[in-house]
């Protein structure tokens, strides 16, 4: 971000004077909020979707759905929703949110009208090319002006052939679990082959896979880099969502940074989220970690120790992670995410940059980043209206002091007043 650009709202972050002793309650995943949404829009009947998640993100795949037809009343935490009738024109904001963007326009293909998608201006930048073209191949009218990119429009025909379809999905897993969530509603299924460079974040696609299975979805998983989606029906279901895993981790890194302890309540014994894998790399950095009567406790070390690992499947931790390795006490590097440089915002340009801003040893590798402790100082940590980027600011800020962060607002993308909420961890 150029210098010249004005800062928005710089938020002071709470600093931790002690080792916190802390027992949080969080907030739905997304995930497997809008993962539900969607196939409860396709499902045979009404669905409930218990305990979602409500934040931007999710709010805005709710306002698609309705574009295309469904029901959904939002008004409690257990989300009614009626299935799509895809009849007519709708429009679509996708705001900032990927899963929309990319999930929304398989299942506007059922449609009999046009449905039109745009969304924050970021957006435009983000890749969603190969899913277009994906759909094109399958029988889909789509009008995107050649660009592969928002905006874009979807002219429905009612119905979808579907078919084989091989696409490279290097870039994203949103791309093969768009494909796979529809796939059941197209006249012939669907089979997904990946040609490319490995798929990042596979767990994602591990869950697309399980919630399909947990409606009657046929999905054939057996061969590596391949998915078959068998035409049927989508059975009705009504489904309590986790808590958000990923949005754990700026949670579970205050323990870490501040050797104290933090348990967070209902984590799952088994689950397919990502955020997961938080659990064996705080384990790594010398974190005690044990799931116990009242949830997964973390504590902190005396002191935090670097670690060497491939985040390829589990990107998004990324940010909370380097902010967690610029406070350790030997270096770090972190390997096998270039992908995340096409999410909210180029993820490794922007934490090298905030992160040396603020005194950390920081080298930016094309997928990756190498850190090697130093001592920091306070400043304005900027966002890029990225979520997590505003997670690794107040995980800094915990500990050093005169961490200002940025829009710090930009966290209601999955958290509804997250700034709130630390503050009050934070007194």
């Amino acid at each position: 971000m150029p210098a010249s650009v004005a800062v928005q709202d710089p938020w002071p972050a709470p600093r931790a004077l002690a080792p916190v002793d802390l027992l949080v309650s969080l907030p739905g995943s997304k995930s497997l909020t809008n993962r539900a949404l969607i196939l409860a829009a396709l499902a045979g009947g009404p669905s409930v979707v218990g305990q979602a998640l409500r934040s931007r993100d999710t709010l805005l795949m709710a306002e698609a759905l309705r574009a295309l037809g469904a029901v959904v009343d939002t008004e409690t935490d257990d989300w009614r929703v009626s299935p799509a009738t895809f009849v007519g024109d709708g429009i679509v904001d996708c705001g900032l949110a990927g899963t929309v963007m990319r999930f929304v326009p398989p299942i506007a293909g059922l449609s009999t009208g046009t449905t039109t998608f745009d969304g924050d201006e970021h957006m435009r930048t983000r890749p969603v090319g190969e899913v277009l073209g994906a759909l094109s191949a399958l029988g889909v009218a789509v009008d995107d002006g050649g660009t592969g990119s928002l905006p874009f429009a979807i002219r429905g025909g009612g119905a979808v052939p579907g078919g084989t379809v091989v696409i490279d999905a290097s870039a994203s897993s949103q791309f093969i679990s768009a494909l796979l969530l529809a796939g059941a509603r197209y006249e012939h299924g669907v089979d997904v082959l990946h040609d490319g460079k490995p798929v990042p974040s596979l767990p994602h696609i591990e869950m697309t896979v399980a919630m399909l299975r947990e409606h009657g979805v046929m999905v054939d998983d057996s061969e590596a880099d391949r998915w078959r989606v068998s035409p049927g029906p989508v059975r009705a279901l009504d489904r309590l969502i986790e808590p958000d895993l990923s949005n754990a981790a700026p949670f579970l890194a205050l323990a870490a940074a501040t050797g104290g302890t933090v348990t967070v309540r209902h984590w799952p014994h088994t689950t397919q989220q990502p955020g997961d894998e938080l659990r064996e790399i705080l384990t790594l950095m010398g974190c005690t970690v044990q799931h116990t009567d009242a949830g997964l406790q973390v504590t902190g070390p005396e002191r935090l120790q670097g670690v060497d690992l491939d985040l390829h499947d589990v990107g998004e931790l990324t940010p909370a992670v380097a902010a967690l390795c610029a406070l350790a006490t030997t270096p770090s590097h972190l390997r096998g995410i270039a992908h995340i440089r096409g999410h909210e915002t180029d993820r490794l340009a922007a934490l090298a940059r905030e992160l040396g801003a603020l005194g950390a040893e920081v080298v930016e590798r094309p997928d990756g980043l190498s850190i090697t402790p130093a001592p920091l100082h306070g400043g304005v940590w900027r966002t890029y209206a990225d979520h997590r980027m505003a997670h690794a600011g107040v995980i800094v800020g915990a500990v050093v002091d005169g961490v200002l962060v940025e829009d710090v607002a930009t966290t209601a993308k999955t958290f509804p007043d997250f700034a709130g909420f630390w503050s009050g961890l934070l007194p």
